[in-house]
């Protein structure tokens, strides 16, 4: 199911640069700018960093609404993870080929999308981020973090900070979802945040503390100020439930 997930990722990513509102986004920040063994984007010129080059993938296979789909408390796209942990093993095995030694393969890809699945979707069952106004990509940025970070080599304890700095990080509002306000954002959004993921590990690997209340503080935590003092539920452990049982948009593509 993960190897149909990626094929059925990347079209959905290809179909989405034949149109001009999608490819406007494309490319590094500094037009011109060329990484040295830097993550390409799939259908285009594009060779980045792989903070850019997540946002790249993760606009790419977001903008048509046409990758797979999660249905839950909180509803989601979990393939939008794609985007950092594809930018970041590309960026990974070109760096270790250049150095002579052996890259990752597209196993760890896909085993990295069935934890980011698995992630986004297990905290999704039970916990309901929409009721408070926050939206979903904030699942994507939880998920792609610990997945990238893992990627990367982090140690347990910079993985925990890692995910800490994802939770205190400003989330993304529902605005542009709704009416008055529906909007373009809600197709490069699950981008922006795959992208912040790879950031906030690649910042957690440089030895950056992390915030071991962050969910829990009194006034300051997450529970406090965005979820009503609530906090997380769980209806399972982590397995692979998410990728076994996740919904392909079939009648659209």
């Amino acid at each position: 199911t993960a190897r149909n997930c990626l094929i059925d990722t990347l079209g959905c990513g290809l179909e989405a640069l034949s149109y001009p509102a999608c490819t406007k986004l494309m490319g590094p920040i500094v037009p011109g700018t060329i990484v040295p063994n830097g993550a390409k984007v799939p259908g285009t010129p594009f060779q980045l960093d792989p903070v850019q080059a997540a946002f790249n993938i993760g606009a790419m296979i977001r903008w048509l609404d046409f990758n797979d789909t999660w249905l839950a408390a909180e509803w989601g796209h979990p393939s939008d993870n794609l985007g950092g942990i594809l930018a970041t093993a590309d960026w990974l095995s070109r760096n270790a080929i250049a150095a002579g030694k052996k890259p990752l393969t597209m196993k760890d890809v896909l085993t990295g999308m069935v934890k980011a699945h698995e992630i986004q979707g297990c905290i999704a069952l039970e916990n309901s981020f929409n009721q408070v106004g926050l939206d979903h990509v904030l699942l994507v940025k939880l998920a792609s973090t610990a997945v990238v970070g893992q990627l990367i080599g982090l140690t347990r304890d910079e993985l925990i900070n890692a995910v800490s700095l994802a939770f205190v990080d400003g989330h993304s509002l529902r605005t542009y979802r709704h009416a008055p306000n529906t909007g373009s954002r809600k197709s490069w959004a699950a981008g922006d945040a795959t992208s912040r993921a790879v950031r906030l590990a690649l910042i957690a690997k440089t030895g950056e503390m992390g915030y071991p209340s962050v969910l829990t503080a009194k006034t300051w935590g997450f529970y406090d100020v965005l979820f009503k003092g609530n906090e997380f539920r769980f209806q399972r452990p982590y397995g692979s439930y998410v990728m076994e049982n996740v919904l392909f948009k079939i009648s659209f593509p």
